[in-house]
C-alpha cells in the first residue's frame, strides 16, 4: 500500500459574495480529487487544538499524526531543523521575516504591508541576512538564512516568554500596535527599528524599488521556542516516508519525525511554483521504495494573505491537475495499491486574510476499499459538514493509516 497526504496549506475558507455564496473549494475545478471524492469518504477535520494559536506548526504537525499539545515547542525551531542548525537545550529559535513597511515618520507609525516583501528571492534575503548580521551577531545571537522571506535568529540562554505577532495576522495595520511585549523583549525591538535602518537603502532594496518590487526593509521577529522532540514516524505507523515542501517548517517536522526530506527545482512556496516537478519528486520517491510522501503545498496560504481570490481558485486547480492527476495516474499504470488524503492544514479566509481554527474538509480514498459511488461527495466546506467528523488531525492520521476503526 502507498499512501499520499496532500496538504494545499489554507485552502479552506468561508462563503464568498463574489463567488456566487461559495467557497474557493467549491469553485475550483478539481476534477481528479472530486472524482476521488464521489468513491471515498469525506468529512471534517479539527486541525488546531484549543487554545493553541492557528498556525501551520500545530496543524501540520496535527495532520502529520503528532498531537500539536504535546510536541508543539514553537514554530521557529522546526524550520532551524531544517536549516541544519544544530540547537543546544537552551537556545532558543526566533522565526525572522523580512518584511515591507511603508510610510514615513517614526518606525512605531509604519505600516505593515506585506509579510513576505513580494515572495523576495533566497539569493537577495542572503544578502539583507548578512547585512544584519554584520551589525547584531556576537556571542549569543546569530542569524541564518532560510528560504524566500523565512530566516531564522538562535538566542543562546533564551527566553520563550515573549508575546510576539506574526506579521500575517496584522497586515494592513500600524507598527507601533504589534512590537513585542513581556518581560526582556525590548532587544528585540531595537533590533527590529535599527534593523529598518540598515535594511531601506540596502542596494538590494533600492534595485527592487526601481523595478516596482516591494523592498524588504526590516526583519519581524516571531515563532519562538525551544529545541523539539518528536517520536519517530516509522515507530508511530510502520512505514518509510518523504516530505516535499518548499517551506522550512515542513522539512523540519520531517526531519525532527524522521522522515526524508526532498527539495524540488523551481518550488517557491507561492503560486508560481514547480507544480509539475512535484509531483515528478513524489513519483520518483515511490518508485524507489517509499511507502508514503506528505506533500504540502504553500501556495493557496499565500493567497489568501494577500487577498488573492482568483489566485486561490487558480492554485487549487493547479494543484489538483499538475500534482494529484499524474501521482493518481502513475498509482493505477503502476498497478499499487494506494490510499489517498487530502486536507488542508487549516483555514485562510480571504476576508481576514489571516488563519482561523474553524475544522477543514478532507477526502479519504483507498483503491482496495472503494465507497458507493456519490456525486455529492467532494472535497468542499459544504460536502465535508455532512460526511464524518474528527477532533483532532492526529486522529485523523491514526485513522487514515488504519490505527484506529471507522468513525
Amino acid at each position: 500500500m502507498k499512501y499520499l497526504i496532500l496538504v494545499p496549506d489554507g485552502a479552506g475558507d468561508e462563503k464568498i459574495e463574489a463567488l456566487g455564496g461559495k467557497t474557493p473549494l467549491e469553485t475550483a475545478d478539481m476534477k481528479t480529487i472530486n472524482e476521488l471524492a464521489h468513491k471515498g469518504l469525506v468529512g471534517m477535520v479539527k486541525t488546531i487544538p484549543p487554545g493553541v494559536a492557528p498556525g501551520s506548526d500545530a496543524a501540520n504537525l496535527s495532520v502529520m499524526g503528532y498531537d500539536p499539545a504535546v510536541y508543539l515547542t514553537g514554530r521557529s525551531p522546526l524550520e532551524a531543523a531544517s536549516i541544519g542548525i544544530d540547537m543546544s537545550d537552551t537556545d532558543v529559535a526566533f522565526r525572522t521575516n523580512i518584511i515591507t513597511l511603508t510610510g514615513e515618520g517614526e518606525y512605531e507609525d509604519l505600516i505593515i504591508t506585506d509579510h513576505s516583501s513580494g515572495d523576495i528571492t533566497t539569493e537577495e534575503a542572503a544578502q539583507l541576512i548578512k547585512a544584519v548580521n554584520e551589525a547584531f551577531e556576537d556571542d549569543k545571537i546569530k542569524f541564518y538564512t532560510g528560504v524566500s522571506y523565512r530566516h531564522c535568529m538562535i538566542v543562546h540562554n533564551g527566553s520563550v516568554d515573549y508575546d510576539l505577532t506574526p506579521p500575517h495576522d496584522v497586515l494592513t495595520q500600524r507598527v507601533g500596535d504589534h512590537l513585542p511585549k513581556g518581560e526582556g523583549s525590548e532587544f528585540i525591538t531595537e533590533m527590529m527599528k535599527k534593523s529598518y535602518e540598515i535594511l531601506k537603502d540596502h542596494p538590494v532594496n533600492k534595485a527592487r524599488i526601481e523595478k516596482g518590487l516591494n523592498p524588504a526593509n526590516t526583519l519581524w521577529i516571531w515563532g519562538q521556542g525551544k529545541k523539539p522532540s518528536l517520536s519517530s514516524f516509522y515507530d508511530k505507523y510502520g512505514i518509510k516516508g518523504t516530505a516535499i515542501s518548499a517551506v522550512d517548517l515542513i522539512k523540519g517536522i520531517a526531519i525532527c519525525a524522521g522522515l526524508n526530506s526532498v527539495d524540488v527545482e523551481g518550488a517557491t512556496g507561492t503560486l508560481h511554483t514547480n507544480f509539475d516537478g512535484k509531483a515528478r519528486a513524489a513519483i520518483h520517491e515511490f518508485k524507489n521504495g517509499m511507502d508514503f510522501v506528505y506533500m504540502h503545498l504553500e501556495g493557496p496560504d499565500e493567497c489568501s494573505h494577500q487577498g488573492d481570490r482568483d489566485g486561490k481558485i487558480a492554485c487549487l486547480e493547479d494543484i489538483d491537475s499538475k500534482v494529484l492527476k499524474p501521482v493518481v495516474e502513475y498509482f493505477r499504470e503502476a498497478g499499487e495499491d494506494f490510499r489517498i488524503l487530502e486536507v488542508p492544514d487549516h483555514r485562510t479566509p480571504l476576508a481576514i486574510r489571516t488563519h482561523s481554527a474553524t475544522p477543514v474538509p478532507f477526502v479519504i480514498y483507498d483503491s482496495t476499499n472503494e465507497e458507493v459511488y456519490d456525486e455529492t461527495k467532494n472535497f468542499s466546506e459544504k460536502a465535508g459538514e455532512k460526511g464524518m467528523y474528527f477532533d483532532s488531525g492526529f486522529e485523523l492520521a491514526d485513522f487514515f493509516f488504519r490505527k484506529k476503526t471507522r468513525k
